[in-house]
Formats: structure tokens, C-alpha cells, sequence
């Protein structure tokens, strides 16, 4: 786990109200949590390049402006584009593997193969979003679900939530 922030930026307040994940990729997979630790809106973005996403991450920036914590699930170039801009912004930059979130939310019998701990994930990220009261997806994919679960990671590590709600893992 890597924690990043420009010293010459101030930081935003923890007080500000939402956290940004990021599932890393040119699919990428977002997830927007609220300070009480509920998911809010997620989505699943396919940019096609470098570029493309280079330009969105302003927009997506701007579309929800009081964000204090940005989490990454990767890294490489792509996840540079996303940490040049929460820098500019003072923003609060973690950056995890999936191996993380999935130590945490997870049994090793649920992971013991990509494919296996990906429709995990799907079924852990469905509780998510209905503990969060979240618009109900019509299909998940999997890049949304990993950064719903990455998100739901940060929400517990900055202390919006204790631990995982019993409605999600009993």
C-alpha cells in the first residue's frame, strides 16, 4: 500500500464528504463512497486509451468536487494520470492491489483463482450496493464491483466505518 500526497499541497480537511475508487485500467471501474461509508453511485468506463482517460479524470474530478480521498487499485502509467491530478487537487491519494481488499473481504476459499475471486467480488460488491440503498445494477461488471470493494476498503482504513456491516458479511 503506497500513500501519496505532494508535501507542497495542502491537504484537503478529512471533514470533506467523499472518497473516489479507482479499479485501474482502460476499462476502469469507479465507485464514489460518502463520509458514512456508503456507496453512492458506481459505473464502468471503457476509455481506449491513454489519452481518452487522461481527459476524463478532470470531469470526473469536477463531477462530485468535495472529494478527500482518492483510492487506486494498480498502478503503471495509467494510474500516474489519476495521481497527478488528486495532487493538483490536495487530494488524498492511496494505492492498493487487489490482494488488499481481497485479504480483507474475502476467504481464502473464495480466491483461490482470478476467475473465482472476480465473481466473489461480484456477489460481495451486490451487497454493497444494496446495504447502500445504491441504484441496483441490471448486469455488474467486474471492474465496478473491484472498485466498489477497493472503495469499501478506503471507507474502513480512513475510519468512515469500523468494519465491515454485518449486512454485507455475517
Amino acid at each position: 500500500m503506497k500513500i501519496r500526497a505532494a508535501p507542497y499541497i495542502k491537504q484537503r480537511a478529512e471533514t470533506m464528504a467523499f472518497l473516489l475508487s479507482v479499479d485501474l485500467g482502460l476499462k476502469t471501474g469507479l465507485a464514489l463512497y460518502g463520509r458514512d461509508g456508503r456507496l453512492i453511485w458506481y459505473r464502468s468506463q471503457n476509455y481506449a486509451s491513454a489519452r481518452r482517460l487522461k481527459s476524463a479524470v478532470y470531469g470526473i474530478f469536477n463531477e462530485t468536487s468535495e472529494i478527500s480521498r482518492l483510492v487506486i487499485e494498480g498502478g503503471g502509467r495509467l494510474a500516474d494520470i489519476w495521481i497527478k491530478e488528486a495532487d493538483r487537487r490536495g487530494i488524498r491519494v492511496i494505492q492498493i492491489s487487489a490482494e488488499t481488499w481481497r485479504e480483507k473481504f474475502l476467504y481464502h476459499r473464495e480466491q483461490r483463482n482470478g476467475p473465482q475471486a472476480k465473481r466473489n467480488a461480484g456477489i460481495l460488491a451486490r451487497k454493497v450496493i444494496k446495504w447502500s440503498g445504491a441504484k441496483r445494477p441490471t448486469s455488474l461488471r467486474h471492474d465496478a464491483a473491484e472498485a466498489i470493494l477497493a472503495g469499501l476498503w478506503g471507507v474502513i482504513d480512513a475510519g468512515w466505518l469500523k468494519d465491515i456491516p454485518i449486512q454485507i458479511r455475517p
